[in-house]
């Protein structure tokens, strides 16, 4: 219904923004990355998606239309709604989501808030059919399983599942491949 929505941020609050379109105030939700860099009095276009409910009209935003497929997508799973798919893109890039559901580590899904083991499973199997691979099927394939442990170790350590995966994605091509030091400079990512 609603596709696209121009306007300007009036404000930003916890969950959402307020974005004014031809003078009217509208509350659109958007993943938590895109409001941390979001500012009052920036324009802004963001690909919306539109959710009808017997009580609420309430307005999902979205950097790009892949975001917002997404999302769409992820609402088509048994127990997903709006709100966990959001938290699914707060807290994983699109990137991310990609390679844990090709490289089957629903693991990886259940480590977003409010996102189950079943429910993981759920989404891996659900989106395995939905997503296209682009190019990420190299990306899998070079996360190997050191990676995937020195996910596991970053994440222990309190970093997000995003920022352990870029910090993974930092490493050179050429790193070693000893678990230990590819996580030692994982870390050094962070400083």
């Amino acid at each position: 219904m609603i596709a696209t929505l121009r306007g300007e941020i009036a404000q930003v609050e916890e969950n959402a923004i307020i974005l004014e379109v031809g003078g009217v105030g509208l509350r659109v939700f958007v993943p938590a990355p895109l409001r941390g860099r979001m500012k009052a009095g920036e324009v802004i276009l963001l690909y919306t998606h539109l959710v009808v409910r017997e009580d609420a009209l309430t307005l999902y935003g979205f950097e790009s239309q892949a975001e917002r497929e997404l999302f769409h997508v992820l609402l088509g799973v048994d127990g997903v709604g709006p709100k966990v798919a959001l938290s699914v893109l707060s807290t994983m890039t699109l990137d991310a989501v990609q390679r844990a559901v090709f490289a089957d580590e629903a693991e990886v899904l259940s480590r977003v808030p409010g996102v189950g083991k079943k429910t993981a499973q759920k989404m891996a199997l659900h989106l395995k059919d939905k997503l296209r691979p682009l190019d990420t099927l190299a990306t899998v394939a070079a996360m190997t399983d050191r990676d995937s442990e020195v996910l596991a170790a970053l994440t222990a350590l309190g970093y997000s599942v995003v920022e352990a995966q870029s910090a993974i994605q930092s490493l050179p091509k050429d790193a070693p491949e000893d678990t230990e030091e590819r996580l030692r400079m994982a870390l050094q990512y962070f400083q």
